[in-house]
């Protein structure tokens, strides 16, 4: 879908070097080392990356590699492949910059442009795609919570001697509860971006600390990743009600978060 949309788009737009010189755009347009703060750029990454090494959706299905060469290849192309699927979006953004520079809601952006500026034939299955990859997102993350909910804390915490059909349910429940609490989520927030940084940001602080110590640390024990997880979802959550999401001295919420709980 982002193979067709892409090259039409940005080709209507007069071609990459219009978007890079067209004069009703800003300077730093262009720029790869631009970053306007936290929410952009390479500032943004850097907050974010984190939690796609410590996924636990990713994890999980790690260990479910034939082999360690697999688990190898598979997350190496997987990282190549999201990388240049990241482009796409970017490049769509660029040109609807300069076919629609009207537009004032972000959410509006990619399906006016793919509506009005592709045919329907070609917007259908850039859309399409588009939904897919939301659809393959939701069941990766519906599976990391029915998954760690069940098995890691039910099974292991609340009812040890729990049949599997009772875990089952359990799952069961859990995804059903998930999924109404996401919907919610998406109607409450202003924008994908939004929810995907509160999901990043909280991933990022609770378990990048205690993953790697736990690969890296032989010292490392149990009780001090728990704090760890506590310190830095209690510092994110204060600083991002007190501040409303500012921070403090430039260094965001997320940003302080990571070295609270790094320091527990």
């Amino acid at each position: 879908g982002f193979a067709i949309a892409v090259p039409a788009t940005v080709g209507e737009a007069g071609g990459l070097a219009s978007l890079l010189t067209d004069p009703r755009l800003p300077e730093s347009f262009g720029s790869l080392l631009h970053s306007s703060g936290p929410g952009s750029g390479w500032t943004l990454l850097l907050l974010v990356g984190p939690a796609f090494i410590v996924s636990p959706g990713l994890i999980q299905k790690s260990y479910g590699a034939a082999s360690a060469r697999a688990l190898k290849l598979g997350v190496g192309w997987n990282a190549v492949a999201l990388m240049v699927f990241a482009f796409g979006p970017v490049l769509l953004g660029m040109a609807a910059r300069v076919l629609e520079p009207g537009i004032t809601d972000p959410n509006a952006v990619l399906p006016q442009l793919l509506t009005r500026h592709l045919s329907p034939w070609f917007g259908a299955i850039a859309l399409a795609a588009i939904f897919s990859t939301e659809v393959d997102t939701c069941d990766a993350v519906l599976f990391m919570l029915t998954t760690s909910l069940s098995q890691d804390l039910y099974r292991r915490f609340v009812n040890p001697g729990a049949s599997d059909a009772r875990v089952l349910g359990v799952a069961r429940g859990t995804a059903l509860v998930s999924a109404l609490a996401g919907v919610g989520l998406a109607v409450a927030l202003g924008s994908v971006v939004s929810a995907l940084t509160i999901f990043y940001t909280l991933l990022g602080v609770s378990l990048f600390v205690p993953i790697l110590a736990g690969l890296f640390l032989p010292t490392a024990k149990a009780h001090a990743a728990m704090a760890s997880i506590a310190a830095g979802v209690a510092t994110v959550v204060v600083l991002q009600v007190a501040t409303e999401g500012r921070g403090i001295a430039g260094l965001t919420p997320a940003l302080l978060g990571q070295i609270g709980r790094a320091h527990v």
